[in-house]
């Protein structure tokens, strides 16, 4: 791919990787780092032939997750679609609907905006299983504004033609995939994207991978591009949802204790009161909830988290909740280093978090969603939020399609 094709936003057919196996949506998962240990189990225990097996073989397993692939092309357990194609992708259920399209995605791109700041264990591990495989098992979530000729092609391929794959998963999502396989009506997306930008709304992480598994090799490959998931957000506007941090070291007495010298700090006996008090906040806010009463902190000390900002950084980074926690919050009021060994995460279900906390005697740390205004100013800006700040969804359900570097 030359440099100056590199600048715009490329998104170019491949052949797609799909499961040849007659009940579909037990091979399927949510993304690979949405599974804890209990669902992998029930993951597992659902289908033998599970993409988990692939996505999560377990840490220095990932030559076993190379020849389970192999095993799985080789008995027909994984087909090859025979043209390179684009994929349609839908998802629907209750109250939403999502369509886009599925394609290698040009990576080392400026037209490709993170927005968030990655850790280096998880790229070692998704590097080590890309490295060990050849492939990508997961698209990346990309949003863009569109409107144009893609977005039309989308809608009119996904309510015209008949598709490939038509499923309803165990959750109650419906998911539709169709192959795009006309030269014409690939160069036209081509065209449409070509001046446009993308933001990684979703595998900031398998991004950063991609770019690393690229500088590996010298010459042009299969390696310039991942798979990506590509949604017209002003068709299909995004689900924002907050991701909520499990301290486990961190008792929840002690944590609110040493938060009032900051604080102001509010007790509620029932934790949904506390949330009530959280989702009608302005300025930084966050409830503290574990074992008893749940506590809602709301108007920081200015001065305090002024002196702990990093230099640099732009009021709006300043202001975003996830910004005070990681720069003031966890490291000067609690002396916590943000890590994934000292902070866990959450995504979406307070009450899940909360019920963590208890198990482990620590405290949750409750948050709202950022906007998705502040996230993208902040992204246009050159700037990133904190690790796990947002959780853009719906997230493409892993195994629909995938893409090994041999057959692209």
């Amino acid at each position: 791919m030359e440099s100056s094709e590199r600048a715009g936003l490329v998104i170019r057919p491949f052949h797609g990787v799909r499961y040849a196996v007659d009940n579909l949506a037990a091979v399927t998962s949510p993304p690979y780092d949405l599974i804890f240990p209990d669902e992998l189990r029930e993951l597992l225990g659902r289908h033998p032939n599970n993409v988990v097996r692939l996505i999560l073989p377990g840490t220095s397993h990932y030559g076993e997750a190379s020849a389970t692939l192999h095993e799985w092309l080789a008995d027909g357990v994984l087909t090859v679609d025979s043209q390179p194609g684009l994929y349609v992708y839908e998802q629907s259920g209750v109250g939403f609907l999502q369509r886009g399209l599925i394609g290698g995605v040009g990576v080392g791109s400026p037209a490709i905006l993170p927005h968030e700041n990655v850790l280096p264990e998880p790229v070692a591990d998704r590097l080590a299983l890309m490295r060990a495989t050849q492939a990508n098992f997961e698209p990346i979530f990309l949003l863009y504004e569109g409107g144009g000729t893609a977005s039309r092609l989308v809608d009119d391929v996904a309510t015209q033609r008949f598709p490939l794959v038509d499923i309803r998963t165990r959750e109650g999502v419906h998911h539709r995939l169709w192959a795009v396989t006309d030269p014409h009506e690939i160069d036209a997306v081509a065209e449409d994207l070509r001046d446009r930008h993308a933001l990684i709304a979703d595998g900031h992480h398998r991004y950063a991978t991609y770019e690393a598994l690229r500088k590996d090799h010298m010459g042009p490959g299969p390696w310039d591009y991942g798979l990506a998931y590509l949604v017209d957000s002003t068709v299909y506007p995004p689900d924002l949802r907050a991701i909520h941090r499990v301290i486990p070291g961190l008792p929840l007495q002690e944590a609110v204790a040493r938060a009032k010298g900051a604080w102001q700090a509010q007790e509620f006996p029932l934790v949904e009161d506390a949330l009530a008090g959280l989702a009608t906040a302005t300025g930084p806010a966050f409830v503290l909830a574990g074992e008893g009463p749940a506590h809602l902190l709301t108007d920081p000390d200015p001065l305090q988290v002024e002196r702990a900002m990093p230099a640099g950084q732009s009021h709006r980074w300043r202001m975003l909740d996830t910004s005070v926690l990681t720069t003031f919050l966890l490291p000067k009021v609690w002396g916590i280093t943000d890590s994934e060994q000292s902070v866990m995460v959450v995504h979406h279900d307070p009450l899940a978090a909360v019920d963590m906390a208890r198990r482990l005697g620590g405290t949750a740390v409750l948050l709202n969603p950022l906007s998705t205004e502040d996230v993208l100013t902040v992204a246009a800006q050159g700037e990133r939020v904190p690790r796990k700040s947002t959780s853009f969804g719906p997230k493409p359900r892993t195994g629909l399609v995938m893409r090994t570097f041999a057959t692209d």
